[in-house]
C-alpha cells in the first residue's frame, strides 16, 4: 500500500472520536472517501518486452584443398604406355586409358617412351594418382596415344578418344593391324610346310649381324675454372641404321649444371640433363657422329657422367 494512504487511514482512525464523542455525519462521508480513492490503487505496469539477443556465429575457416593445376615438369621414366613418373620422383597414371594388353603393352610402352620420356609436360591432377597429361606443344597425349592405336580409350563414350579410336581402326594402325587386329592376344597366323633346305656346302657359321642400334659416347671435360667448367661431346653411332631427330640424357653427380650450350639444344631439371639436335645436324649417319659443347656451373668441380642414353638405347662411353 503506498504511504500516502497508510497516512490517511491513520488519521482517519484518530478522527473517529473526539472526546468519546460520535463523528458527525459530515466527517464520516469524508473519511469514507478516504478510504475509497485509497483502495483503488494503480495496476502494475507490465514489464517492457526484453530487446531480441542478437546471434553471433563464430567465424569459421575452412581450409579447401585444390588439385594442381597445368603443372609443367619432366617425364624421369615412363612405366608402361599410361603410367609415367616424373623428375621428382611422383608416379601418376595418365586418366581416361586402358591398360594395355598382352599383345600390344611393349608397343604401348616404345611409343610412351619415345613420346614422353626426358620431355616438358603439364599435367592436371584429377584424383589421388590420376592426371591430363599435356605435351608442351598442348597436345594431349592420351588423345595422341589413341590416334596413333597406341592403346585404347577407357570409361568415354564419345568426344576426341573416340574419334581418335574410330580413325585408328580406319588406318589399321598400332593395334588395330597386324598382328593384333583389335585383339588383346595376337591373332594365330596360317603358316605353309615347305621342305627343308638343303645343308649347307660348308660348315663354317655366318657373321653375326651387326646391331641395328649401337651408339658410343666421348665427353670430355676441357677446361675448368673457379665455380665453372667447359665440356665437349661427341655422339658416334656404331649402328647399321641412321639416326634421325636424336636426344641424348644423361644425369649430373656433383651439382653440375648447364649455362649455355651449342650446336645442341640442351635442357636440365634438377640433374637429368637432355641434349638434342639443331637444325642442321639432325641425323647421324651410321658409322657417323655429331659433336656438341657447353659452358657449366660446378662449385665443387665437374665429374664426367656415367651413362648416356641416345634415343632410349644406351651407349658405350669412350
Amino acid at each position: 500500500m503506498p504511504s500516502n494512504c497508510r497516512a490517511r487511514r491513520a488519521a482517519g482512525r484518530v478522527g473517529w472520536t473526539v472526546g468519546g464523542g460520535i463523528v458527525a455525519r459530515g466527517h464520516l462521508l469524508a473519511m469514507l472517501l478516504l478510504l475509497t480513492a485509497c483502495t483503488a490503487e494503480p495496476a502494475a505496469e507490465e514489464p517492457a518486452p526484453a530487446a531480441p539477443t542478437p546471434t553471433f556465429t563464430a567465424p569459421t575457416l575452412v581450409g579447401k584443398v585444390v588439385p594442381p593445376q597445368d603443372v609443367l615438369t619432366v617425364v624421369r621414366d615412363v612405366i608402361d604406355g599410361r603410367t609415367v613418373e616424373f623428375v621428382d620422383g611422383t608416379r601418376v597414371r595418365i586418366a581416361l586409358l586402358a591398360e594395355p594388353k598382352e599383345c600390344f603393352a611393349k608397343s604401348a610402352l616404345d611409343f610412351a617412351k619415345s613420346t614422353l620420356l626426358a620431355t616438358s609436360v603439364r599435367y592436371t591432377v584429377l584424383t589421388l594418382g590420376e592426371v591430363n597429361l599435356e605435351l608442351e606443344d598442348g597436345t594431349d597425349y592420351a588423345v595422341l596415344a589413341v590416334q596413333r592405336g597406341a592403346l585404347r580409350p577407357e570409361g568415354v563414350d564419345g568426344g576426341p578418344l573416340i574419334a581418335a579410336q574410330e580413325e585408328a581402326k580406319v588406318g589399321k594402325r598400332g593395334l588395330w593391324g597386324p598382328p593384333c587386329e583389335g585383339s588383346d592376344t595376337p591373332k594365330p597366323t596360317t603358316t605353309t610346310t615347305t621342305p627343308p633346305p638343303p645343308p649347307p656346302t660348308t660348315t663354317t657359321p655366318p657373321p653375326p649381324p651387326r646391331p641395328a642400334k649401337a651408339c658410343s659416347v666421348s665427353y670430355r671435360i676441357t677446361g675448368q675454372w673457379q665455380g665453372g667448367f667447359q665440356a665437349s661431346v661427341i655422339v658416334r653411332n656404331t649402328g647399321t641404321e641412321k639416326v634421325t631427330n636424336w636426344s641424348l640424357l644423361w644425369s649430373f653427380s656433383n651439382g653440375e649444371s648447364v649455362q649455355s650450350a651449342w650446336d645442341a639444344s640442351v635442357r636440365q631439371y634438377s640433374s637429368l640433363v637432355s641434349a638434342t639436335n639443331t637444325s642442321y645436324n639432325q641425323q647421324i649417319a651410321s658409322g657417323g657422329s655429331v659433336q656438341f659443347g657447353f659452358n657449366g656451373n660446378a662449385r665443387s668441380g665437374a665429374r664426367p657422367p656415367t651413362a648416356f642414353v641416345l634415343n632410349n638405347v644406351k651407349c658405350a662411353i669412350e
